[in-house]
Formats: C-alpha cells, structure tokens, sequence
C-alpha cells in the first residue's frame, strides 16, 4: 500500500511517482458542469458550502471559491513539507510534473516492420518516420500497468521544501492512518452550529456510507434540510435515522442533471 506514511519513509520515490502519475490524469481531465454550477452556486450564494471527498482538484480548477469548498480528504496539488519542525504548505500547486524525475515516460520511436519489402528500404524509410515524431505523438508509458517497470527515482531529486531547504514535499492527501484535516471539521461543524436552519444538502455521486462525511446527512436533515440526492444507482442513497426517505432522488450524471437543477439560480454554465 502506498498511501500510508509509513510507505514514503520506506520508498518516497515510488510514493511520489504514484501521486505524481495522478496528478498527472487527473489534469488531463476537465472539470464538468457540475462543479462550474456548484462553483457558481457558491459564488451567488455566501450561505452555501461544499464538502468534498475528491482530491482531483476539478473544484477549484473550476472556479469554486476556496472559503466555501472543504476538502475532507486533502488535495492531489496540495504539497507540505515532511520536515517536523517545518510547517511550509502550498495549495493548487498544478505544475506537471512537479519535479523533472517524476515525468513519465515516453515511448521511443518504433518502426513499423515491411510485410513485403525485403530489401530494407521500407523498414530504414519506416525508421526515420518514427524517429522524426514529436514527443506529444510518441505516446506516454502506461505506468500504471504492474508489468511496465518504473525507474528508479534518486531521492535527492524529488521536491524539496523552499522553506526550509532540507525537508522532502509530500503530496497534500489524507493518508491512511492520518488524521481528518481539522480545520476542515470545524469549518463545517461551525457552519452547521451557526445555522439557524438549513434548507438543502445535496448528496452528489456518493452513497454517503462513509463517515464522517455521511453523518452530516442526518445532522442537517435534523436542522430542517431537504435531502435531494444526485447519483448513477438509485439504490445508492444515503440511510437516514428511523429509515425516512430522500426528498428527492435524481438518477443520472451529475455532470447534466446539477446544472439542470441549478439553472434557476445560476444560469446557463
């Protein structure tokens, strides 16, 4: 298992070329319509929070205001320093790859053999067709497949703190064995506390079974909230005290159906 502490003692390179490569996917992927309404729900909206368990960093690439968008579970492109007495962080660092050692791979050029020629000159005019590919076309090794072998990375070539000059940077997730960000838990537990009353929680792309972020279901619910859930499996909603239903369950890609839902507040995103 790699994220645990105890495997970035043990081998911080293969940590890092595990977060490094997840970094990497996930800013290949574009943050959908969803997170741009919630982004906007919350703009439009001082009152409304947003609690997620993603470490992607599709929210905040999306635009959500950072006072209103609580990451239970840390951030992929959040970085801190491993030194005890040093206390330097950074938030939304995006930088791909975020040391020269954790790039992946390329593919070298690879000539396509002649089914007929036998002379070598389709295989030599094969050869330098391939040797004159851009990178971009040549194709990223799949490090991700068990039976790709991955270099051995120096650790003195993995980021270092800015700060403190000597402390390896570590990616910014919660790992397990770790404690739940606190800062976090407060923020969220004092918004619900100061809350008069709460009127929605939107349960996206979750079965909220796993706490402490399911619990909140039934804590705003007791504060007058409505529980509208949005996910694939009508089946997978969360299960509330004394076996009461969802108000609402929409069934479908969050992607299309938040904006939808959204749209008399929000607009068009």
């Amino acid at each position: 298992m790699l994220a645990t502490p105890e495997a970035f003692d043990a081998d911080p390179g293969l940590v890092w070329q595990f977060y490094s490569y997840r970094r990497h996917m996930a800013l290949e992927a574009k943050p959908n319509k969803a997170h741009y309404a919630l982004a906007e729900l919350a703009k439009k909206r001082a009152n409304f929070i947003t609690l997620s368990q993603n470490v992607d960093g599709l929210s905040p690439r999306a635009g959500h205001p950072a006072s209103q968008l609580h990451l239970l579970h840390g951030s992929l492109f959040d970085i801190r320093c491993t030194a005890f007495y040093c206390d330097y962080s950074e938030k939304d660092n995006f930088t791909d790859p975020i040391a020269p050692c954790l790039a992946i791979p390329r593919k070298g050029p690879q000539p396509e053999p002649a089914s007929t020629d036998k002379t070598g000159a389709e295989a030599a005019s094969s050869l330098y067709a391939a040797m004159k590919l851009p990178g971009s076309q040549q194709g990223e090794v799949d490090i991700s497949n068990d039976r790709v072998p991955l270099p051995q990375i120096n650790p003195e070539d993995l980021p270092r703190c800015p700060k403190c000059k000597s402390g390896l940077l570590r990616p910014g997730v919660v790992w397990f064995g770790e404690a739940l960000p606190k800062d976090t838990l407060e923020a969220v537990d004092n918004f619900i506390a100061t809350s008069d009353k709460i009127d929605l929680i939107m349960v996206i792309g979750t079965s909220a079974r796993v706490y402490p972020a399911a619990g909140y279901v039934e804590i705003a619910r007791q504060k007058g909230a409505k529980v509208a859930v949005i996910n694939t499996d009508r089946a997978d909603t969360p299960k509330l005290q004394n076996g009461l239903p969802c108000d609402w369950i929409f069934e479908g890609d969050a992607g299309t159906l938040v904006p939808e839902l959204l749209r008399s507040v929000v607009g068009d995103v």
